[in-house]
């Protein structure tokens, strides 16, 4: 699988974030094939919205998402978890554009425990 971060230009421990999202994947089982980190307000005009997401209906930028959608094709992933919690609408429209179910990391722990 595919694991994706969304972080403000705040959230400075991203890397740690992402690193313990894999960690809590591979004890469930899961293979992590590549990590991608979208990073809101680190270019100039994004601070004033860096907590905001780039689109309310995939979280991401339209580019980030094309990004997503190679790396599943080249590394025949199974599914994209989200470390930001996703919303219904969200899951549904990633899922449809990445051709493979988007779910949260919240979704993924709680269905295992």
């Amino acid at each position: 699988m595919v694991l994706v971060g969304y972080f403000s230009a705040k959230q400075k421990d991203f890397a740690a974030l992402m690193a313990s999202a894999a960690d809590a994947l591979a004890a469930r089982g899961a293979r992590v094939v590549s990590q991608i980190v979208q990073r809101r307000g680190v270019s100039h005009g994004g601070v004033k919205k860096m907590s905001l997401p780039f689109s309310s209906r995939t979280l991401l930028s339209y580019g980030k998402v094309r990004e997503v959608a190679a790396v599943c094709e080249q590394a025949d992933a199974g599914a994209v978890i989200f470390v930001a919690s996703l919303t219904g609408r969200q899951r549904s429209v990633l899922t449809a554009m990445l051709g493979r179910p988007a779910v949260s990391l919240s979704d993924v722990i709680a269905a295992e425990d």
